[in-house]
C-alpha cells in the first residue's frame, strides 16, 4: 500500500507556502537537490505532477491544490497528536498582525496569553491597518492577525465589537463655526477613515482632512495640538484625550467587529490553529 510519508507533507507544504525550492532547502535544512528527489517522490505516491516550475519559483497544479489540503489537514492531526501523547508544549515561531489601536488595548494581554500558555512560541509583530494584514494575509507574509470587521462583513466571525467615536483635545474640539472641520485619519483604504467620513457626509457636515497618516502618532499629535480631530476604538482613547459625543453635532459612528484571521483557514498548522483558539478565547473573555 502506498503511503504519504509526513516528511514529505511537511516538505511539500513548506514549498506551497514559499513557492520556492531554494528557500523550502533553506528552512528545512536540507539541499536543493535532496529537495528536488523529495518532490519526485510526492509525485510518485499521487500519481502525476504537484507543481509547475515557472520563471517566478513554483506553482501548484491542480493535483497539487488538492493535495495540498488534505496535507495540512494530517499535518495538523498528526502533530496534535505527537504533542497530546508526549506531553510537550507547542513550540515555533509565529507572525502576527494586529492594527495600532488593538496594539495598545488588547495586545499587552494578548501576548502574556500567549506568552505563558507556550513559552516556547516566539511570535514575530506586524503593525498595520485591517486592510494591509489581510493582503499580508492572502500573500500568507503573516499567519495570524486581529482584524476590525466592518458592519455587514460576514468572512470571518465577530469575537466581540468596539464602538467607533470622535476624539479631540477637549469637549469643544469639534467646533468650527463656519469653516469646514479639520480631520486628521488614517489612510483612505482604512475602515475608520471611510467611517468618519461616510457618516459626516451623511450629515451634510462639511469637512477636510488635515492629516492622513498610517502612524497613529501622527494623528495623535494633530489633535493634541488642537488642529483636528480624529476617530478611534473607544477602547484605545488616550487618558489626555476627550470623547466627543453626539451633543456636538457630530453623527453617530458604528461599532467594528473583532476577529481572528488566519492565512490557511481551515488548513492552519497545529501551532497556528491552537493560537487561533487561544486567541479568539482570550478576546471573549477581555
Amino acid at each position: 500500500m502506498t503511503n504519504l510519508d509526513i516528511d514529505l507533507l511537511r516538505t511539500f507544504v513548506t514549498i506551497a507556502d514559499t513557492r520556492s525550492l531554494t528557500r523550502t532547502a533553506t528552512e528545512v535544512g536540507r539541499t536543493q537537490s535532496a529537495i528536488s528527489m523529495q518532490v519526485r517522490r510526492i509525485e510518485e505516491v499521487a500519481g502525476g505532477a504537484v507543481l509547475l516550475r515557472t520563471v517566478r519559483g513554483v506553482e501548484l497544479t491542480a493535483r497539487g491544490e488538492t493535495l495540498l489540503h488534505h496535507a495540512r489537514e494530517l499535518l495538523r492531526i498528526h502533530d496534535e497528536a505527537l504533542a497530546e501523547l508526549t506531553g510537550r508544549s507547542l513550540s515555533g515561531a509565529i507572525r502576527f498582525g494586529c492594527p495600532d489601536d488593538y496594539c495598545i488595548t488588547f495586545l499587552p494581554a494578548l501576548l502574556r496569553e500567549i506568552a505563558g500558555r507556550h513559552p516556547r512560541v516566539a511570535v514575530h509583530l506586524v503593525c498595520a491597518s485591517t486592510t494591509h494584514l489581510r493582503r499580508m494575509l492572502r500573500d500568507k507574509r503573516i499567519d495570524l492577525a486581529l482584524i476590525s470587521l466592518a458592519p455587514g462583513d460576514d468572512g470571518e466571525a465577530a469575537v466581540r465589537y468596539e464602538k467607533l467615536v470622535w476624539v479631540g483635545a477637549h469637549a469643544r474640539a469639534a467646533e468650527h463655526g463656519d469653516a469646514s472641520l479639520a480631520l486628521a485619519l488614517s489612510e483612505p483604504d482604512t475602515l475608520d477613515h471611510q467611517a468618519a467620513r461616510r457618516a459626516l457626509d451623511g450629515a451634510g457636515i462639511a469637512y477636510h482632512v488635515a492629516c492622513e497618516s498610517a502612524s497613529k502618532d501622527g494623528l495623535l499629535a494633530m489633535v493634541r495640538a488642537g488642529i483636528a480631530i480624529t476617530v478611534l476604538t473607544e477602547g484605545a482613547v488616550p487618558a489626555d484625550l476627550t470623547v466627543l459625543d453626539t451633543q456636538t453635532g457630530l453623527p453617530a459612528l458604528p461599532s467594528f467587529g473583532m476577529a481572528i484571521a488566519s492565512a490557511h483557514g481551515n488548513g492552519d498548522s497545529l501551532l497556528v490553529g491552537s493560537l487561533k483558539v487561544l486567541l479568539v478565547d482570550a478576546l471573549s473573555a477581555a
